[in-house]
């Protein structure tokens, strides 16, 4: 096979990495007493999940491959030349050098099954968490499965194809589509509301090329959230960030809406966007951005656009319960801080390597990121912005997710 370049392949590998806190799996009060809340960590490069407790010492439970059929999906890849390529691109480009085999995951609501999102093998697949063997297998549109979100009473997975800017809508226990839906360019973050009646998606466009100049920003594509009936999956309306910033004089700053969190009433979107070393707050019934935040520069960290990987400076970004206190990863800058809502000051910078994601312990208490440079998670107290545990998991870890799993669950034997 030809050596392929990252250069040579942008055009045609998608360009996403990970996004926003989403409501945990919904178990059943029949099923409660038997079920143990946990957290699930995706080990991207891994190909690994670690499941950890849901709060206090982060303590490891166990782990599993969700990649049990690596070999049937690489002697696929490996007998189609398109198929090849786009894997290749994937590594080369935004897997930064490596496979991405977990972008994100689910438990349903039984605990009995994870549901992954597979980006280099463009699939999603439910795993059985008692055996680890594949229950369901659903190839996405195009090449490449990226960022997924459950509905409220977890039945529904919605994950986004991104090189076909399509949203596929899952039963999570069957793996049939219910639905689809088009969006904008490189489809990324999926939020279902909380009453379960809308889908937000935000389309970040191209994000793996160097042209990164705010003069070449419309070579990145059609970047605009798409909103959609949960029932139907027809499009109720389209959000367009850009006229938003130039409104308030930011015609320099990207529109690639990323990591995005509502308020709890949902009436304000808080969002981060690409190469903002800070986010946003959108009112949804004004239809206007109505504040700005811009957060420390950590001096080590270059300006230049194009050493920023995949277009993201700071990604992740999650919300208290009560709405009080906002969390920041700040990716490229090496730290996470807890930001008071009302005031928008920020806490103390903890240090933290390459933060990818930022989501709520299951207490509530604390902010739980993952570090992808240092292969770990780190817990940030809400009430005093300081770190309180850090502990080791697999290689590169990303989304992080709250879930469920049987109360007496081990590691799968296979």
């Amino acid at each position: 096979m030809p050596v392929l370049t990252p250069r040579h392949l942008c055009a045609m590998a998608a360009a996403v990495v990970l996004t926003v806190t989403a409501p945990a799996t919904v178990a059943s009060a029949t099923d409660t007493a038997a079920l143990r809340e946990v957290l699930f960590v995706g080990n991207n490069w891994d190909g690994t999940a670690d499941v950890i407790k849901s709060s206090g010492d982060l303590a490891k439970i166990g782990r599993i491959n969700v990649v049990p059929d690596k070999d049937a999906r690489m002697a696929e890849i490996n007998a189609d030349p398109i198929k090849w390529i786009y894997f290749m691109a994937i590594r080369n480009s935004v897997g930064e050098g490596h496979d991405q085999f977990v972008d994100d995951m689910y438990s349903t609501p039984d605990g009995r099954s994870v549901v992954v999102s597979r980006p280099s093998f463009a699939d999603v697949v439910s795993i059985d968490l008692a055996t680890g063997k594949i229950n369901w297998r659903f190839k996405v549109s195009g090449y490449r499965a990226d960022h997924m979100a459950v509905s409220p009473d977890g039945t529904r997975v919605a994950v986004s194809a991104s090189t076909a800017n399509t949203v596929h809508v899952l039963n999570i226990n069957t793996g049939q589509q219910l639905g689809s839906f088009a969006t904008g360019d490189k489809p990324h973050e999926n939020i279902f509301t909380r009453d379960g009646k809308y889908i937000w998606n935000m389309a970040i466009g191209d994000v793996n090329t160097d042209s990164d100049a705010p003069w070449l920003d419309w070579t990145k594509g059609d970047r605009h959230i798409t909103v959609v009936d949960a029932t139907t999956y027809k499009q109720v309306k389209t959000i367009d960030m850009r006229d938003k910033l130039n409104a308030i004089g930011l015609t320099d700053y990207s529109d690639a809406v990323r990591p995005a969190v509502f308020s709890p009433d949902e009436s304000k979107l808080y969002f981060q966007v690409s190469f903002f070393n800070g986010f946003f707050e959108y009112d949804l019934a004004t239809d206007k951005i109505t504040r700005t935040k811009t957060l420390p520069k950590n001096p080590a960290t270059s300006d230049d656009r194009t050493t920023m990987v995949n277009d993201s400076r700071h990604h992740g970004l999650s919300m208290s319960p009560d709405g009080s206190k906002l969390c920041v990863a700040g990716t490229m800058d090496d730290y996470a801080t807890v930001v008071n809502r009302t005031t928008l000051q920020e806490g103390p910078l903890v240090s933290v390597s390459k933060p990818y994601w930022a989501t709520v312990s299951g207490d509530g208490k604390s902010c739980v990121v993952s570090e992808s440079g240092a292969d770990q998670v780190t817990a940030i107290d809400f009430a005093t912005g300081q770190k309180t545990v850090s502990v080791p998991v697999g290689d590169h870890p990303q989304r992080v997710r709250l879930g469920h799993v049987a109360a007496d669950w081990t590691t799968p034997a296979s």
